[in-house]
């Protein structure tokens, strides 16, 4: 089964479920890797059965079951879920989760053929509030722009995300990464160090 994002422990709970809720919802996903591809509808019946203590358009619900359906390679059924989810305020409930969200629905897109719409969901949350999911929106914008042949434009983004996390050459790196999207002089080379 292909690996996706686990549910954030820590993340504010809301009127739409209880911290009990929370937690059994990490633990079911805990245990995700237990299951295997041979019991990936014993792990969605799992989760949907955690979604329906909650009212039927919770966005937290929604949520769940569309990162199960993901989860165990069906992004097909996950993305109208992804989108019912924010449609019912899932980034009003948990910000987290909203932009976690938006990163899985633009994969799914991806997968699906249309990462066009994975590009125009994604490049607003180049500008949103910055937080530990900064990474993962730069790699799956990147992997979006992959497959329309904009190659330089993701390599661009990759290469932005990594040189923060580079012990030496992070403005080298940055500069590199700016000047694949931005033609300049060659003079304008950034130095090594």
């Amino acid at each position: 089964m292909p690996g996706r994002g686990r549910p954030c422990e820590g993340v504010p709970v809301s009127e739409h479920a209880d911290q009990s809720w929370e937690d059994r919802v990490a633990t079911a996903w805990a245990a995700f890797d237990t299951y295997g591809e041979e019991r990936a509808a014993e792990f969605r019946a799992v989760i949907d059965a955690l979604a329906g203590e909650l009212p039927p358009d919770s966005p937290l619900g929604l949520f769940e079951r569309a990162c199960a359906w993901d989860s165990t390679g069906h992004p097909d059924q996950a993305v109208p879920l992804y989108r019912r989810a924010l449609d019912h305020g899932l980034s009003d409930v948990s910000r987290y989760k909203g932009r976690r969200a938006r990163i899985q629905l633009a994969s799914s897109l991806r997968n699906v053929g249309r990462p066009q719409e994975g590009v125009e969901l994604l490049t607003p949350e180049l500008h949103a509030p910055s937080d530990e999911l900064d990474d993962a929106v730069r790699a799956t914008l990147a992997l979006c722009l992959s497959s329309l042949g904009r190659d330089r434009e993701g390599l661009s983004l990759v290469l932005g995300a990594l040189a923060g996390h580079l012990p030496r050459y992070q403005r080298s790196m940055a500069n590199y990464a700016r000047l694949l999207v931005e033609p300049g002089p060659a003079a304008g080379r950034p130095a090594a160090r």
